[in-house]
């Protein structure tokens, strides 16, 4: 959830420290701090706040060229400046930043206490410095792995000591770290973002590596000391991508991306002569590919909402049982895995703890997992059996929105690939994979259309409650509707399907709870007309979703908003597009941080 970055080159380390930090704050920005090492002592600064509070306490001419940032989503601990990293041993010599939980902290603070070392902190995190000090005999490496042999829980470390200058220590069990090679100019970060801007030239650490960094090289071993050897990786993604290019929010941009983002999650993926999806990475023959019986989808958050939608899609034109699942919930269930069964795991950032804990338990029953991530090298897609890139590039909004569509997208691939095997015709695959490709520019005319959206918005903006109701395939996208108002307004809102308002949930509806009906023309349209009826008649604001020429919908509903007609199954993708931009706008009328909103972070690495 936090994240960490530590610099050793030729350059002053703090400015390289804090713009590393500040590109890193999404992934955490309750505070920051930043330790340097200046005339073999360790210099620390910390606050609680945003990077610029950071900036203000930090020296404009700092000298020190190796040193460690970051930035913080507390776990343990209140929001403070002493709870801030770095932490420091008691002799002042080390430098600590850490990311994830150490679950036995409390007996080891109890036994350090003892041994007469004082904590300055609520944290779990500083048991690591005074570890490190305990063992410290002139090597820092070597303390470290002795320390780190104590911890139970997930860790992401970075450590420095004063007496050891230019070195800086990183390693790794279950929270993510990279080291970017420059020029003679080493980094280490919990996220490319932090580097990109002087590397694309990365190494991901696995769990149990510990690497041992200078300006000049570096050396990776394990626990046992025992030498491994790395594979440096290019970065695709451009600095560019990581700025907001003219747009006033992340979040603003990413929204507007996802025309592009979706043609690239196709792009080489639809074989249109024969009417099928290509997917190379899925690391599985034709004749196993046949052989699927079932398909279980795990994930947390909007991949979830993302994988009820593919359940539904294989379920319908490929006739495969298809299930989405909680991550958190399936990696404490003890699951059953079935023969002739493919496990998705769906992550946007490839590091969420719950989602990558299922993916391990369920390897270790045998099952065959593919992920689905957009983060090139990162934990699910370097551990599962094969699996799709969906290519939507950075993600810095923490409330996710192009990697939604994206997911889609490689469900639609998948689904279309199994259902060309079975019973789809040469014919219906052709239709279908034409209006598939069609949806980049349907998606590009929905956000045409913004003005409406924030017209809408900014009507209902105060509501402090919501409901957001749709059937089949887009009762996933009520859900995410919903979530997406919650995440970034901090306004209360539920999703439902809508065939289960009667059913306890229209126990809320009164004349200031708006309730969002999303109506495409489909088989169960004339259902949600009904429902939408049933709020009106007990006087609830109604907003309806359609799609274009369904003049019905203005007879019923306070305000209606339109998309293109598509292909029933391809709605999900305009639908919530207006959802997203209701939820920016409503939560930008009410002066809230969109790209930072409180309590989140971007990628989930602890429990």
């Amino acid at each position: 959830m936090c994240g960490i970055v530590g610099y050793c080159g030729p350059k002053a380390a703090a400015p390289v420290l804090l713009e590393g930090l500040k590109r890193l704050e999404y992934r955490g920005y309750d505070s920051a701090g930043l330790s340097v090492c200046v005339d073999s002592k360790v210099e620390i600064f910390k606050r609680a706040g945003k990077i610029h509070d950071l900036r203000e306490v930090v020296p404009e001419d700092l000298p020190g060229t190796h040193g460690v940032g970051h930035t913080r989503w507390a776990t343990h601990g209140e929001v403070t400046d002493k709870n801030a990293h770095p932490h420091v041993s008691a002799d002042r010599n080390i430098a600590v930043v850490h990311n994830g939980i150490i679950e036995n902290f409390s007996s080891l603070r109890s036994r350090l206490t003892e041994e007469g070392y004082v904590f300055e902190s609520d944290t779990d995190s500083e048991v690591i410095a005074h570890l490190i000090q305990k063992f410290y005999q002139g090597d820092l490496e070597r303390a470290v792995k002795q320390a780190l042999g104590l911890l139970k829980g997930t860790y992401g470390v970075v450590c420095m000591h004063a007496g050891e200058p230019g070195v800086l220590v990183g390693a790794r069990h279950g929270s993510p770290l990279l080291l970017g090679v420059g020029d003679n100019e080493m980094f280490l970060a919990s996220d490319v973002t932090a580097v990109l801007a002087h590397t694309k030239q990365v190494i991901h650490l696995e769990d149990g590596e510990v690497v041992r960094v200078t300006a000049a090289d570096y050396t990776a071993t394990d626990l046992r000391d025992r030498k491994i050897e790395k594979e440096v990786e290019t970065i695709g993604w451009e600095l560019e991508e990581i700025e907001k290019n003219g747009y006033e929010h992340y979040m603003e941009k990413e929204i507007f991306e996802q025309p592009d983002s979706i043609f690239r999650a196709m792009q080489g993926r639809i074989d249109q002569e024969n009417a099928t999806g290509h997917l190379g990475g899925l690391n599985m023959s034709r004749g196993e590919l046949l052989d699927v019986q079932r398909v279980r989808i795990i994930a947390a958050g909007t991949s979830y909402y993302a994988g009820m939608v593919g359940a539904y899609v294989l379920e319908n034109m490929a006739r495969v049982p298809a299930q989405a699942e909680l991550a958190s919930e399936i990696r404490y269930r003890n699951p059953i895995v079935e023969r002739n069964t493919v496990y998705f795991a769906v992550s946007q950032s490839g590091e969420t703890a719950d989602t990558l804990s299922a993916l391990r338990e369920l390897q270790r029953k045998g099952a065959r997992v593919l992920g689905i991530c957009n983060v090139v090298g990162s934990s699910i897609p370097r551990e599962s059996d094969g699996g799709v890139y969906i290519h939507s590039g950075p993600e810095i909004a923490v409330a996710s929105t192009k990697a939604f569509t994206s997911q889609l997208t490689a469900f639609y691939l998948f689904t279309l690939l199994i259902a060309r095997m079975r019973d789809m015709s040469l014919e219906a695959g052709v239709s279908f994979t034409k209006e598939l490709a069609r949806v980049p520019d349907t998606v590009r005319e929905v956000l045409s259309r913004a003005d409406e959206v924030r017209r809408v918005a900014e009507r209902y903006y105060q509501a402090r409650n919501f409901l957001f109701l749709g059937r089949g395939i887009n009762y996933p996208v009520a859900l995410e509707g919903a979530l997406k108002l919650k995440e970034i307004s901090y306004v209360h809102a539920e999703g439902y399907s809508a065939a289960e308002i009667k059913h306890g949930p229209i126990a809320l509806i009164n004349e200031e709870t708006p309730s969002l009906f999303i109506v495409p023309d489909d088989g169960l349209r004339d259902k949600v007309i009904s429902n939408m009826k049933e709020v009106k008649a007990r006087r609830g604001p109604v907003i309806a979703l359609g799609v274009d020429g369904d003049n019905e919908l203005a007879d019923i509903a306070d305000d209606v908003l339109f998309v293109p007609k598509t292909d029933e199954l391809l709605y999900p993708y305009l639908m919530v597009v207006p959802l997203q931009l209701f939820a920016y706008y409503a939560a930008l009328k009410l002066g809230r941080n969109v790209d930072q909103p409180r309590n989140l972070a971007k990628s989930v690495t602890v429990e």
